[in-house]
């Protein structure tokens, strides 16, 4: 039995059961049999492509629309097909089965809350797929978009891995399409709208809730002895011209568009979208470009969750910051989690080849996690997006 387990394996007949019980005082047991609970819907897969009023150009990115990919609860007696994800004779990671432009559950009159999801730094809209799908079987409509000039389809850019603030504005934009949508606009229950995020993606839904960016508290962070691995991450590798630095925060700007000055002159302002009720970030990321102040103007419910292994994005100065400046928010530490457990779980080919993200630490057992976290966010988004 995996060490991470052992302790309490004899108490619990489920994996993800076990981890709930070395989490006592931090995520309550009374939630812990909803999950157990067939899920209610089968789900449905569709994808937008969505082209807002200011284009993505400006980041270099190759593609200027908003590639959304959106999971949705269909009849349970609609047949799903399996799905692997990732490039066509090469997937990555394992998905969950789906419908593909299934017709939604429900009649003309069927309401459903709405989920926005944001991917990490060179992710893509499936990375969460295990959470997005979830949410979906369990009567929720989840957009997840590809953030231009950041994400693994295309060659990673300088304003995309700089400019994160400019991510929240890709959510606000999703958020409002999805609303004029004819198919699906109609069924999104508007006063339950909420917002989950991983790495990049934690940072991205904070600042939808209303935190605030200091670029310069960072670029001193990276500059200082403290500096950690936040200050250099692997993605920078992919960034074109090859230019690394923290989190883009220190990288050199090597002749700046206009465009990017203006952007980073606005990188303190809100993103607050007021149509957002609550937000759930995993291993949220850039804990030092926030400080004391930034949370001043957050006030919709908030939950934490992040791995104790996570080396990536060290919980230090990341999301126990974070949860410093918020004691009002939730934090759930998963023992032995790392950064890259809160990804899909790989085929068993890709994780040969990318140990790096595929290969978690001795005991833990990565859709053990996941179920942790999908029941955390399931249990946080009933009680703070209910009818």
């Amino acid at each position: 039995m995996p060490r991470v387990l052992a302790a309490v394996g004899s108490l619990c007949a489920l994996a993800w059961l076990c981890i709930v019980a070395l989490l006592v005082g931090q995520i309550p047991l009374a939630h812990a049999d909803e999950s157990a609970d067939p899920a209610p819907w089968h789900v449905g897969l569709t994808s937008r492509v969505i082209h807002p009023d200011v284009a993505r150009n400006w980041r270099g990115a190759a593609t200027q629309a908003l590639l959304t990919q959106i999971w949705y609860p269909v009849a349970p007696t609609t047949p799903e097909t399996p799905r692997d994800i990732g490039k066509p004779g090469a997937p990555l990671f394992r998905g969950h089965p789906v419908a593909s432009d299934a017709p939604l559950a429900g009649d003309a009159s069927a309401h459903y809350p709405l989920v926005l999801l944001s991917h990490g730094t060179g992710g893509s809209a499936n990375d969460q797929d295990w959470l997005a799908s979830a949410l979906a079987a369990h009567g929720y409509i989840v957009a997840a978009v590809n953030h231009p000039g950041n994400n693994e389809l295309e060659p990673l850019t300088r304003e995309g891995f700089l400019l994160w603030w400019e991510r929240a504005t890709d959510l606000s934009n999703v958020l409002d399409a999805l609303l004029a949508d004819p198919a699906l606009g109609q069924h999104i229950d508007q006063a339950r709208i909420g917002a989950a995020g991983f790495s990049l993606g934690g940072y991205t839904v904070l600042e939808l809730a209303g935190a605030r960016t200091d670029v310069h508290a960072l670029e001193a962070f990276c500059g200082s002895p403290q500096a950690d691995a936040i200050c250099h991450p692997p993605e920078a590798k992919r960034l074109a011209g090859g230019a690394s630095g923290a989190s883009g925060a220190s990288a050199p700007l090597l002749s700046p568009t206009p465009e990017m000055r203006a952007s980073f002159a606005r990188s303190g302002d809100s993103y607050r979208d007021k149509r957002v009720r609550a937000v759930f970030a995993i291993a949220p990321a850039l804990g030092e470009a926030f400080d004391a102040d930034a949370f001043r103007d957050v006030t919709i419910p908030v939950a934490l969750l992040a791995g104790t292994a996570d080396v990536t994005v060290p919980p230090d100065t990341n999301v126990r910051r974070i949860a410093g400046f918020l004691p009002q928010a939730s934090l759930t530490m998963v023992p032995g989690a790392s950064h890259y457990t809160f990804l899909a779980t790989c085929l068993p080919a890709a994780a040969q080849r990318l140990a790096r993200i595929c290969k978690d630490g001795a005991g833990v057992d990565r859709d053990a996690v996941h179920a942790l976290a999908t029941q955390a966010v399931l249990s946080f988004f009933a009680r703070n997006l209910a009818k």
